[in-house]
């Protein structure tokens, strides 16, 4: 039960995030009386400008919130849609491409993410939109740290900058030769919507939408090696909105656990679930060889299930009721063996699985990498809860709009370009996305809310935590520390898609005995550096109303604040 630092407790209120500057501004809007929802929305902010490399105002936003007022949850969606004119004939016949690029503007939706938190500040918070934004306007006009990390990425897409996106050149190459970065573009594009009558009505239809369809018509080099135009218009930013639907649930050890629907992976966690129920893990001990080949070859299963049902209800006839059930879940656990598996063994009737990707090859240069997203939970005094994980919209994902000074996301990559499957390409549908926040409910009070970035590692790292605190007893802080493991036994979301048969890797504080235990088992084992995998954060209420919190000490940006 190794701890980096202790859990915080308190009763007043708790920000958790993947930056601390983050969670320090949704902390000081709780002190000046906000509530969970305003603390959330300026946290959201403020990472959009801090963490430029890991998401941004043209990305995506998944949340899982449980608002006092109502007593239940509600799942708000604002994950962008795919444009009118985004069609498999498109891409396939006249561009002559088998997979979606991942960077650049033919991997563009519509952007999801400021109107995403400008939806949950409307609804559910208290405070004006120019009250939240200010610390994300701040740190936009007056600079931000450096960190090494957004460096590194800066500098892995530096020749693509000065050679083909020269508008993020202009805003970002002078950032590696800095302590501080600022964004004053992005900070005017922030007050410019603050002061506007209509700020949803602004970003979607007025001078933002404007810019970004006209930037559209630019054609720019993308990971397939070509340089291709936009196919965004003014009709698919209108037409869009954030919406709330209803959460997926099960029960696991007295408790429900919250997951959005399968637009996003989070049903995996919840399969997983099912299928760990059937074994003694607190037998196996935490992060032995036993326990975390069981835990593996379940998420082989759940990801199986993720390639071959999920996508887009709205478009497809997802099997979830099934898919969650215990009568599956018992069949499914028999194919649980010794030896790790090495396929992809999707159940249900007819299951389809997309073809194996071969050839494609990444350029190197905006290929998406573990942590690539952030996320934030926040608990206040007066039972409002959140958690929700922010992504897209990368610095090196698409160049910047120069007028804006941000850049749009990339989610279309996602999709398959082969009909027939749930998560093939369609106009106005919603990619399969990787990003999945939790929420753990007790007695009908939400009482955990929990999420980290890594793409395809979501639902596996956080799983991995939760498992710890609920099974081993250990606080926050601890169950995020706590050695991780993810396995890549199944296509990846992100371009260019490979898959690594029988692939575990597994932080080396495991031990040699679990690591040597694996490989007998017949995994193929990569040995992460001991504090490599995952971005965890938590924030929990108990019953008495106490509140606690821990974060991520992995890249040393991740910090719980409370009081």
């Amino acid at each position: 039960m190794f701890s980096t630092r202790p859990e915080l407790r308190g009763t007043f209120g708790m920000v958790a995030s993947t930056h601390w500057l983050a969670s320090a501004a949704g902390m000081a809007v709780l002190e000046l009386g906000g509530n969970a929802f305003d603390a959330a929305v300026a946290a959201g902010f403020t990472l959009q400008v801090v963490e430029p490399h890991l998401n941004g105002p043209g990305g995506d936003l998944p949340a899982i919130l449980w608002p006092a007022s109502r007593g239940e949850p509600l799942v708000l969606c604002a994950q962008g849609t795919a444009p009118r004119a985004a069609t498999i004939p498109y891409y396939r016949d006249e561009l002559g491409l088998d997979l979606v690029p991942g960077t650049g503007p033919l991997a563009a939706v519509v952007p999801g993410a400021f109107g995403g938190w400008l939806a949950l500040l409307r609804d559910h918070g208290t405070m004006e939109l120019a009250d939240v934004l200010r610390f994300a306007v701040d740190y936009a006009e007056n600079g931000y740290p450096m960190l090494p990390r957004i460096a590194g990425a800066i500098r892995n897409v530096e020749l693509l900058f000065r050679d083909e996106w020269t508008t993020s050149a202009d805003v970002y190459l002078s950032a590696l030769d800095a302590t501080l970065h600022r964004n004053e573009t992005l900070a005017r594009t922030y007050r410019r919507i603050a002061e506007s009558a209509d700020p949803m009505k602004e970003w979607y239809e007025g001078f933002v939408a404007e810019v970004i369809v006209d930037f559209q018509e630019q054609a720019w080099m993308d990971s397939s090696g070509e340089r291709h135009h936009g196919l965004l218009t003014e009709e698919d930013l209108r037409e869009w909105a954030p919406a709330y639907e209803r959460p997926l649930a099960v029960d696991y050890a007295g408790l429900s656990v919250l997951k959005a629907g399968p637009w996003s992976q989070g049903p995996v966690f919840l399969q997983q679930l099912r299928l760990l129920e059937g074994f003694d893990l607190e037998r196996m001990g935490h992060a032995s060889a036993e326990y975390v080949h069981t835990v593996t070859e379940c998420a082989k299963l759940a990801f199986a299930d993720r390639e071959a049902w999920y996508g887009d209800p709205d478009f497809v006839d997802v099997p979830m009721d099934e898919l969650l059930s215990r009568e599956y879940a018992d069949e499914r656990r028999l194919l649980v063996g010794e030896e790790a598996s090495a396929e992809l063994r999707p159940g249900g009737d007819d299951p389809r699985l997309p073809a194996p990707v071969t050839g494609a090859v990444a350029p190197g240069v905006g290929e998406p990498t573990r942590g690539d997203t952030v996320h934030l939970d926040v608990a206040d005094r007066w039972g409002n809860m959140i958690s929700a994980t922010p992504s897209g919209g990368w610095l090196w994902g698409a160049p910047v709009i120069p007028e804006l000074g941000f850049c749009l996301g990339t989610r279309a990559q996602m999709f398959w370009l082969e009909e027939g499957l749930p998560n093939s390409l369609a106009p106005r549908k919603r990619p399969r996305t990787t990003l999945s926040p939790t929420l753990v409910a007790r007695d009908g009070q939400p009482v955990l809310a929990l999420g980290t970035p890594g793409g395809d590692q979501q639902d596996q790292w956080t799983l991995h935590s939760f498992l710890a605190h609920v099974h081993f007893g250990m606080d926050l802080q601890a169950a995020i520390d706590a050695p991780n493991h993810h396995t890549e036994a199944f296509p990846s979301s992100f371009y260019p898609r490979e898959t690594r048969p029988r692939h575990v890797a597994v932080e080396s504080r495991a031990g040699e005995a679990t690591i040597d235990g694996l490989r007998l088992r017949g995994h193929d084992v990569e040995v992460s550096d001991p504090w490599s995998l995952g971005r965890v954060s938590m924030v929990a209420r108990d019953g008495d109303g106490l509140l606690r919190a821990g974060a991520n000490a992995r890249g040393m940006q991740g910090y719980a604040v409370g009081r």
